[in-house]
């Protein structure tokens, strides 16, 4: 069996919530770069270049998202593979660049993680293509948390620099409702909350996604700190771990300059991660993908159709990543899906600014 040798561009968070799924037998950590040299036990690199000069199969862009588009396109022309984690890029053009250089260098390029790869979304893609449930009319997606509470960097609270609930969070509930249909997205109507004027960036958006099928989606999200919506998901976190519901308040509570930079160390992942609590309504059912599978409420009865708790986390990015690369599959989340996934991201902005509903014009086929 080949195994892919990743190199990894940014060592901070993404990189840590990401590291479990490199204990997969099929890729291996080859080497790592950060310019804050934070603790890292692999081979270290002074540079992205250096790093993109070395002897790598793939390299994993966990930079600042300004520097996503710089990054790609630097691994493409030497001739490594990109997996670039969301947003892709900060406008639709770096994401066209980076596209392009994939394409000239001939290699591949995917966009994740977004919890469109976790295994209970797939499965309810699954459920909805099969039609035993007819056709698929409505998404509702809802997520409540302490997102802008966490440890922050500066630009990470600057929408200009990719900052905000919008960049950061939205794609996870665009690309899931993208995955679910298998429509073009026309057009997007929101709205969007900056409501703490010390962390003066998107906190929360309203959005309903309209479909040229005829369906809608409704994707709201907050990150004030407040209501959690893990408790509507047994009280099972975003990765996966159980939660203690009686640390409400931890992030407001740690947020002082002794531990800004302090994130709490993840977890045992037990279930499989979600981004809260979701709804795919169909003529004839609702389907709820869950940490421990997707429950189907249906005509007469509803019923849990159970899956096999995870062996390794995220390890559908990695299945994602090893065919494209080996077995030259071409990827769901290849770049025109991660430039889809942004344009809807930049509606979001706009349409919160302007009030008004914006068409979409870069929509390629959800599946």
């Amino acid at each position: 069996m080949r195994k892919l040798r990743i190199g990894v561009a940014g060592l901070g968070r993404a990189f840590q919530v990401m590291a479990p799924a490199f204990r997969d037998p099929r890729v291996e950590l080859a080497g790592g770069t950060d310019p804050r040299r934070p603790s890292f036990k692999g081979r270290c690199f002074d540079s992205v270049e250096a790093l993109c000069r070395s002897d790598i199969d793939v390299l994993y862009v966990a930079t600042p998202h300004q520097f996503h588009a710089e990054h790609a396109c630097l691994a493409a022309q030497h001739g490594k593979h990109v997996l670039v984690e969301k947003p892709m890029a900060l406008s639709l053009e770096e994401c066209r660049r980076m596209i392009d250089a994939a394409r000239k260098g001939g290699v591949q390029l995917l966009v994740g993680h977004s919890h469109s790869f976790d295994l209970p979304v797939l499965r309810t893609r699954e459920l909805i293509r099969s039609g035993a449930f007819g056709r698929l009319r409505m998404i509702t997606a809802v997520n409540f948390t302490d997102f802008l509470y966490r440890p922050r960097r500066l630009e990470e609270l600057d929408t200009s620099r990719g900052g905000g609930a919008v960049f950061n969070q939205a794609a996870h509930q665009v690309d899931v409702a993208r995955i679910l249909s298998s429509a073009n997205i026309v057009s997007v109507k929101a709205q969007t909350g900056s409501w703490d004027p010390d962390r003066a960036t998107e906190g929360a958006y309203a959005a309903q996604l309209s479909f040229d099928d005829g369906a809608f989606a409704s994707l709201v999200y907050s990150g004030y700190g407040h209501f959690d919506s893990d408790e509507l998901m047994g009280w099972i976190d975003e990765m996966g771990s159980r939660k203690d519901p009686t640390q409400y308040g931890h992030a407001r509570r740690t947020l002082d300059d002794s531990k800004r930079h302090v994130p709490r160390p993840l977890a045992p992942q037990t279930h499989h991660q979600h981004f809260g609590f979701m709804i795919a309504t169909c003529e004839r059912a609702d389907l709820r993908p869950q940490p421990e599978g997707v429950m189907i409420y249906g005509d007469t009865e509803k019923r849990l159709e159970p899956l096999p708790a995870p062996k390794i986390p995220r390890a559908e990015v990695i299945d994602e990543l090893y065919d494209a690369v080996v077995n030259e599959k071409k990827p769901l989340h290849d770049g025109e899906w991660g430039m889809a996934t942004l344009e809807v991201c930049l509606a979001i902005l706009e349409s919160g600014r302007n009030g008004k509903e914006v068409p979409l014009r870069r929509q390629p086929k959800s599946g």
